[in-house]
């Protein structure tokens, strides 16, 4: 098998857009893994790529005019990542932990699925929200009074 630089010039925005989804969930990743999650910077990178990469190669078998088709590759999408999320929930007696990382893992998925279809202000807007949630949101949180 031989590989024709034609082909891969051809995909070339595909490769960018798997990149793009990539580096749009890696810093919150980063912070996640620096707060000691069980998800971190492997974790919600891959998890973008990969709602990325089913997206683009929906588009490519499917094309862009089968709304019932990609509604179903979206639907498996969202029900997929949320498994992953789930695994992020932990119950220790009356506590519980994970679920913002859960949430998060979600958000991350539906960059990439962004990223995929080519709305890459959607993309960076989620990007942005989700680790401003993480840094800022978890000051509050800290701040807040003991019950």
């Amino acid at each position: 098998m031989t590989i024709s630089t034609g082909g891969l010039l051809e995909h070339l925005s595909d490769y960018l857009a798997l990149l793009g989804a990539l580096a749009l969930a890696f810093p919150i990743g980063w912070n996640r893994e620096r707060h000691g999650n069980i998800m971190g910077v492997r974790t919600f990178p891959l998890v973008s790529v990969g709602a990325c990469a089913y997206v683009l190669i929906a588009r490519e078998f499917i094309g862009d005019d089968a709304p019932d088709a990609t509604a179903r590759i979206m639907q498996g999408l969202m029900t997929g990542i949320g498994f992953v999320g789930g695994g992020a929930i932990l119950k220790h007696d009356d506590y519980v932990s994970g679920t913002a990382s859960a949430a998060s893992i979600w958000v991350v998925g539906a960059i990439g699925a962004a990223a995929g279809f080519g709305y890459w202000g959607h993309a960076i807007v989620l990007a942005i929200l989700n680790f401003a949630v993480f840094t800022w949101f978890g000051r509050l949180k800290k701040q807040r009074p003991e019950d």
